[in-house]
């Protein structure tokens, strides 16, 4: 292996540079000590974003982001319309080819993040030798990543090879309003429960977080998309008049300033866990078939709260016949982890 100042060199006179990070939240939160590395690298360094519609709102007016590129995936996967798709898309690769990127980087190793960075004509395509669907076949270097180890350390291995420093974890985060209009009607104390995840085998019984609410002190502030308000009604059906919802009535930018009020975070592993944990608040994470050292909330003033079982983590999207890892966590457990550390 070459030493890092050698590898690091051919990235010199960069100008361009691609991040390819459409989704999820979680993932493109930890993604930003690596664009943070990434900035104080090549200061001076056009470095664009291929993001997600819907997810760009996060990443909106980033002071070291120079444009970002809307991947309409959604439109793109309906059948029906596949014929302006196809134009959609051609149009949406020439527009990347036009920007003579020097560099383009696949943080997310799938089959059609590959062939972004393969179509943006980049003549330095970046990813990871152990990514999914052949995507490495897209790239001119082959990066070990190391799926044993935490998602944003990964990612800066990325950093790493390009010659970045990556000795401080830092989260730029685009702007934001400190005080919306939807925190004005929040308690002066409250902690946070977010019951969604993006795989429902991650999902704890979301009547079981009501019942930790009415057990707590503080009142629960419930966070979720439009999609899980039914999971949202069912916490507060068991908090005991101890919780309040606003589900579906925060968009991506006003989640900060309500996760950042709250005194502790409680959550499966979902997105807005990650943005809790960046945010310093603390974060007890219920786990369940996913693996905490990969996607767990980052650094040591977190807690995760899973059952050692021999089939942990398995990775399922769907609860197993017995489902043993997350009907085993029982509400008694998680609130003396929460107590323990809160007293």
């Amino acid at each position: 292996m070459k030493p890092m100042a050698s590898r690091a060199g051919r990235f010199r006179g960069t100008e361009r540079i691609l991040i390819i990070k459409p989704s999820a939240l979680g993932d493109i939160v930890h993604s930003l000590p690596f664009l943070n590395a990434l900035r104080k690298r090549f200061p001076r360094a056009r470095i664009d974003w291929v993001v997600a519609r819907g997810l760009h709102e996060f990443l909106l007016d980033h002071p070291m982001i120079d444009r970002l590129w809307i991947f309409d995936k959604e439109r793109w996967k309906r059948l029906a319309r596949w014929q302006r798709t196809i134009g959609e898309v051609a149009a949406f690769c020439r527009g990347l080819r036009a920007q003579h990127y020097d560099v383009a980087v696949d943080l997310s190793g799938l089959l059609r993040s590959g062939l972004i960075a393969l179509a943006s004509g980049a003549p330095v395509r970046l990813g990871f030798r152990e990514s999914d669907e052949g995507s490495p076949y897209c790239y001119t270097h082959n990066i070990v990543g190391d799926m044993r180890i935490h998602a944003i350390d990964r990612y800066l291995k990325l950093a790493a090879f390009m010659g970045c420093d990556t000795s401080c974890i830092d989260y730029p985060f685009a702007p934001y309003a400190p005080n919306p209009p939807v925190c004005r009607s929040l308690p002066a104390d409250y902690f946070v429960i977010a019951p969604s995840a993006g795989k429902e085998a991650n999902r704890w019984p979301a009547a079981r977080f009501g019942q930790l609410a009415a057990n707590l002190p503080l009142p629960a502030v419930v966070v979720c998309g439009p999609g899980d308000i039914d999971l949202a009604r069912e916490v507060l059906r068991h908090a005991g008049g101890n919780a309040i919802s606003l589900a579906g009535r925060t968009r991506l930018k006003e989640l900060m300033p309500v996760i950042s009020g709250a005194r502790f975070f409680v959550s499966n592993d979902t997105g807005p866990m990650h943005i809790a944990a960046a945010l310093n608040v603390p974060v007890f994470a219920i786990f369940g078939p996913a693996n905490p050292m990969r996607t767990g909330p980052y650094g040591p003033i977190h807690t995760v709260i899973q059952e050692s079982l021999d089939c942990v983590p398995c990775y399922r999207q769907r609860p197993c016949d017995h489902w043993r890892c997350m009907r085993q966590l029982t509400v008694e457990r998680v609130l003396a982890a929460i107590r323990s550390k809160t007293a």
